[in-house]
């Protein structure tokens, strides 16, 4: 995996939320990449002393186990890989698998990972399990999660988990997509309590409020700026997110965000259906003709290195199973292709 160093001049920096397209070009630098630690509950602070020192961790987003019939393989690649790397840890940044009995063999491949592994909640992991919708509780108790959300320390870094799946009070239909101001809250406190620089993981991205992230996006990441400027430095370094099924990295207000690709597909919907499979396996999976499915894995080795000042992503990457998505209909420009790719680019950038 070959690395290149980011030209943070070339990325676009600014705090006004744009729509999907126009954001997508005008912020393409490929890659997206994430940073996590040892987890304490919510609302508490950890107090570890470790000093700086570098952290190497594997991410993974958007596995879809409940649409890939594939997906304890792609699972199972990751945590191999990552045994070989020999990791801190793993962290998987949600739409991972509902709680139910069958989900229970690919629960056991991310268990055998022998090290830390931490928990991002999607929007998806609380889908139907087959006796109708499930709940937050539910699921966190099924993965063994510690809390919905929470922040941790590790290698002299402080890292915060948040949920972006609370309900707002004017919330009429779909997935709830916003952070809540219990939680909202409970960040201040935490930002305000730690002097370590600080990356946060959500799964649905606070950068692109109108176009399927956090609806109250611009207020999470005003939280983010205003512990920056109380502190005087960037103490906020990066903010990682799935749930877009893109691949690319934006900064706004010094504050770098990136875009985590799916590690199984992009979803095209109704109009551009396709059985990329079998018979059997479509019959099985009815939703992947919907997708276009990435041929193998896909996911990110990080690095974070507090003393030397750097953050590195190197990812994988894949093909397209059968037509591209531009090739099913409608243009590039219209897919926004440099962004949908079938993998995870490699990239590096000074914190």
């Amino acid at each position: 995996m070959s690395l290149k160093q980011i030209d943070m001049k070339r990325i676009p920096k600014t705090g006004n939320p744009v729509h999907r397209r126009d954001f997508i070009k005008s912020s393409l630098l490929g890659g997206a990449s994430f940073v996590t630690t040892w987890p304490v509950l919510g609302g508490v602070t950890s107090q570890e002393t470790e000093k700086p020192r570098p952290l190497r961790f594997g991410i993974i987003a958007d596995i879809h186990k409940d649409v890939m019939h594939d997906a304890d393989d792609r699972l199972r690649v990751f945590i191999e890989q990552m045994e070989r790397e020999k990791v801190d840890f793993i962290l998987q940044l949600g739409d991972f698998c509902v709680p139910k009995e069958e989900n229970l063999g690919f629960l056991k491949v991310w268990n055998t990972f022998k090290g830390p592994q931490y928990h991002v909640l999607g929007n998806h992991d609380t889908d139907d399990n087959g006796q109708g919708p499930t709940t937050r509780e539910r699921t966190m108790a099924y993965w063994k999660m510690p809390a919905r959300f929470y922040s941790f320390n590790r290698g002299g870094v402080h890292f915060v988990v948040l949920d972006g799946n609370d309900r707002p009070a004017d919330h009429k239909s779909g997935y709830p997509r916003f952070v809540a101001d219990d939680q909202l809250k409970w960040l201040r406190k935490d930002l305000a309590a730690t002097k370590k620089s600080t990356v946060i993981f959500v799964h649905q991205s606070p950068e692109r409020p109108d176009d399927g992230g956090l609806q109250n996006g611009v207020a999470v990441r005003g939280v983010l700026e205003e512990a920056n400027r109380d502190a005087g430095f960037r103490k906020v370094v990066a903010c990682f997110t799935g749930h877009h099924h893109r691949d690319y990295v934006r900064q706004i207000n010094n504050i770098v965000y990136p875009q985590i690709n799916s590690a199984s597909y992009y979803w095209v919907g109704g109009n551009f259906i396709r059985v990329r499979y079998s018979k059997e396996v479509d019959a099985q999976y009815p939703y992947i003709k919907y997708t276009v499915p990435y041929r193998n894995s896909i996911f990110a080795l990080a690095t974070i290195d507090p003393g030397r000042g750097f953050l590195k992503i190197e990812g994988k990457r894949s093909e397209f199973v059968g037509p591209a998505p531009w090739e099913l209909g409608e243009t590039k420009d219209y897919w926004d292709a440099k962004t949908l790719t079938a993998g995870v680019a490699d990239w590096k950038m000074p914190i």
